[in-house]
């Protein structure tokens, strides 16, 4: 799915859990973050954003 298909479903707030791990990864990557993996950890930065965001697959 196109990162801009799955940021048109995230906005909406139907189908949040149906967002594949794959797809959200590629929707952060194209707006900006950088990722950088540590063990089951997908870890995104962005400059001028204070938070990381640390994401994992489910299970």
């Amino acid at each position: 799915m196109g990162a801009e298909k799955t940021l048109e479903r995230l906005l909406s707030g139907t189908a949040d859990t149906a967002i594949r791990f794959d797809d959200l990864c590629r929707l952060l990557e194209s707006i900006g973050f950088e990722k950088r993996v540590r063990g089951s950890h997908h870890l995104f930065r962005k400059g001028g954003v204070e938070e990381m965001i640390n994401l994992q697959r489910s299970g």
